[in-house]
């Protein structure tokens, strides 16, 4: 197994730079801004020839008994009772803090190995401002500046020292390797309007208290990616900040999150969009449902909280549905309660119905035979003097399915006929859940250029 490390400290201390550091990504949203980060945030990386696992937290706050910063201590506690080994950092231009310390002792009496960081000690190395960092307990500071690079490489070697795993792990893990780049996970992200119960899903999907789930809009701001096997077929669940109209979207930070969130979205793919039965269907879910079918990406509609409306608020809640997201007709439409978790297994089912209908194979025969039987029933439309005439088609593509069709003067075909083969051809495939994209493909006129 790979060593795990978790990187720890109170908030604005540079956890989620040092994170991307170690990583070589950018997975982590960074901001002068504290108590960023609120979940964990799981990350691989390497060094030299030794891979292992570094786990970002929230700004710990030990001593917090309420609130969305208790929630954030718990993941916290979470991260270090799961990792190997931890890493505690602290800011050595603002020297030692009273919170510092409160982390340190609970740190201690947890029992874990603990390796100190002292950073943004850009022009510190050789200095003697780390030496009040002693008075922690924890042992040498290892200065470093997650912005530059410097002095990482030395502290992951402190940190992995010991750690590392033996030739039969290591082999292990290369098979593992091996099995996952045969079957890839099923991106699955949960997409919405804030505070609809996006993170209280994936913790009901999971079985724990994975993810901040708090009745407060804009709980969850970095598109979280968690893994998930079940019934033998492998996940990875994202989580996503909700999306607001532009309009009220202020702080440069949830501007940062809306970007996570449309980036995890065209990555996903499947999106579970979640509604609101409390508030029902908005203009800003038709821009989020929108969105998905833009990107082209598999879709389920899940209404959630829909335990707490009655009768009536219900045929409103699905006479709306029906109005705004009238271009999501394909998807499936199921009602959950993510907090009692009911209905989860109806929507693990669409799930991967809309999954199988996106990944289909179009064979060119079947798909040539239904374009001819469909222009038999209702040929396309006259144009002039000529008449379009659909010749023969075969897939071009999955996820989402493409149909390309091939024929002559197909530039005159209206879009109510292209709609009239999707129809046709979404009911002989059986594509649930998913776009389809039909293209038309006229071949070139062989006398055009020609001198009569």
């Amino acid at each position: 197994m790979k060593p795990v490390l978790a990187l720890v400290g109170r908030p604005n201390v540079g956890k989620s730079t040092l994170f991307n550091r170690i990583t070589k990504t950018r997975d982590a949203i960074v901001a002068d801004f504290a108590g960023l980060t609120r979940d964990r945030h799981y990350g691989d990386a390497r060094l030299g020839a030794r891979s292992f696992i570094v786990v970002d937290t929230g700004g710990f706050e030990p001593s917090a008994v309420d609130g969305i910063v208790q929630r954030m201590a718990a993941q916290t506690r979470q991260a270090v009772a799961e990792a190997d080994a931890v890493i505690l950092v602290v800011d050595a231009r603002a020297g030692v803090s009273a919170q510092d310390h409160e982390i340190a002792d609970e740190l201690r009496r947890g029992g874990k190995r603990v390796v100190l960081a002292a950073n943004k000690a850009e022009g510190m190395l050789e200095g003697p401002q780390l030496a009040e960092f002693h008075e922690l307990g924890i042992g040498e500071p290892h200065p470093v500046s997650a912005a530059h690079g410097q002095g990482v490489r030395s502290l992951l070697e402190a940190a992995l020292d010991g750690l590392g795993a033996d030739e039969e792990e290591e082999e292990e893990d290369a098979d593992a390797a091996l099995r996952g780049s045969a079957e890839r996970p099923i991106r699955l992200a949960v997409a919405g309007r804030p505070n609809v119960g996006k993170s209280t899903l994936i913790n009901a999907w999971l079985g724990e208290e994975r993810l901040v789930a708090f009745d407060q809009p804009g709980t969850t701001r970095d598109a979280i990616r968690v893994p998930l096997e079940r019934g033998g077929q492998r996940y990875e669940l994202i989580d996503t900040a909700g999306l607001r109209r532009k309009g009220r979207v202020f702080e440069s930070v949830e501007k940062f999150s809306v970007v996570k969130t449309l980036q995890a979205i065209a990555d996903a793919h499947v999106v579970v969009l979640l509604l609101d039965a409390t508030q029902g269907v908005g203009e800003q879910d038709a821009h989020i449902a929108g969105y998905i079918l833009e990107s082209g990406r598999a879709v389920v509609v899940a209404v959630n909280k829909w335990d707490a409306i009655d009768d009536y608020q219900r045929q409103l809640t699905l006479r709306s549905i029906e109005q705004r997201l009238a271009f999501l007709k394909f998807a499936p439409v199921l009602h959950i309660s993510a907090l009692k978790r009911r209905g989860l297994g109806p929507l693990w089912k669409a799930v991967a119905q809309a999954w199988a209908a996106a990944t289909r194979k179009l064979p060119t025969p079947q798909l040539t035979r239904l374009i001819h039987d469909a222009v038999q029933h209702q040929p396309p439309r006259r144009a002039g003097r000529f008449r379009p005439k659909l010749r023969y088609a075969h897939q071009g593509g999955m996820n989402p399915p493409i149909v390309v069709v091939h024929g002559s003067s197909l530039e005159h075909v209206t879009d109510a006929y292209r709609r009239y083969l999707e129809g046709r051809l979404r009911e002989h495939f059986d594509l649930v859940g998913t776009p389809l994209r039909v293209e038309l493909r006229s071949a070139a006129n062989p006398f055009d250029g020609r001198e009569a």
